[in-house]
């Protein structure tokens, strides 16, 4: 077997489909299926299950595909020791963020990053926890900004800042009154909240039992917004009149609308908290860069957060 048939493999794993995998790899659907077989040959064993409308690695095929990606980031490591001798700051840097994070950190990050290192191409993405994880692991990431918690063998994981949970709010709403809301309170409103899989769902319930009780519930009034939906999805939704909604702080900023159309209030006293952090592999050689890049989100950090000062 090859690292490109490794390659077939693992991309298989993560996109459950012949064509996207190939896209991915950048090879055609029919050269993907023979590398992909080639292995199973080699192996003797069946690494995925194929039916007309997916494909999903077996139980071996999972394990074989974990050591599929640490292999696959041993490789990179290499290259990438290659690459930091000569220009720590030079080489491209690819970060991978929550989308609960990126879009509120990137538009000042990039700058902050571009300006102490100007020659180091940025490559970003956003995606799910679990997602960024895998491609941390693989190596096709170098960097991923979550929040915690987050442990995986071999990582580092550094805290980076604490932001506030805020409830966000029409201006007009009767909670607006209020120093800050309860969770009591809270849930006597149509509250607004990601679909599942996200983390910062589960954040949120983690520190309101009472909140997953009334969601559970039959009589439940929590509309719950679609499934893969964004924080901006909620926001728009709040301004439409159709609920209120727990926002990080650095999210909920009110001066994307004209006039006095939302409000902020501290959600509870005191009031819950997420911790933002920076994960990389133990292997990678660049510091400089992650220094760098610890540096950039730190500073970007405060500049988001005065977007939400009430």
């Amino acid at each position: 077997m090859t690292l490109t048939e490794l390659k077939y493999i693992v991309a298989l794993a993560q996109e459950e489909h012949f064509g996207r995998a190939a896209e991915r790899c950048h090879v055609s659907q029919p050269t993907l299926s023979i590398g992909v077989k080639r292995i199973e040959d080699e192996l003797g064993v069946q690494l995925f299950e194929r039916s007309k409308s997916k494909v999903q690695a077996t139980h071996l095929g999972l394990k074989v595909v974990a050591k599929a990606e640490h292999i696959l980031g041993e490789v990179r490591s290499i290259r990438e020791v290659a690459d930091a001798d000569a220009n720590e700051l030079s080489s491209p840097l690819r970060i991978g963020a929550i989308y609960t994070i990126g879009p509120y950190l990137f538009p000042h990050l990039i700058p902050a990053l571009h300006a102490a290192a100007p020659d180091m191409p940025l490559i970003i993405e956003e995606n799910y926890t679990s997602v960024l994880r895998k491609r941390l692991i693989a190596g096709e990431l170098d960097a991923i900004i979550i929040s915690l918690p987050f442990t995986e063998p071999d990582v580092v994981t550094q805290p980076i800042y604490n932001e506030q949970i805020r409830v966000l709010m029409p201006t007009e709403h009767p909670l607006n009154s209020e120093e800050f809301v309860t969770e009591a309170q809270l849930a006597q409103y149509n509250l607004l909240m990601l679909g599942e899989g996200h983390c910062f769902r589960d954040q949120i319930l983690d520190a309101s039992p009472h909140l997953s009780e009334v969601i559970d519930s039959s009589h439940q009034k929590t509309l719950t917004a679609a499934e893969g939906s964004s924080l901006e999805t909620l926001r728009h939704m709040v301004a439409s009149n159709f609920g209120i909604t727990l926002l990080p702080e650095s999210a909920a900023g009110t001066q994307h609308y004209q006039g006095d159309v939302l409000t902020t209030r501290p959600y509870m006293q005191p009031s819950p908290s997420r911790t933002v952090a920076l994960a990389w592999r133990a292997s990678f050689p660049r510091l400089s860069a992650i220094d760098t890049l610890r540096a950039a989100i730190a500073s970007s950090a405060k500049l988001a957060k005065q977007w939400t000062q009430p």
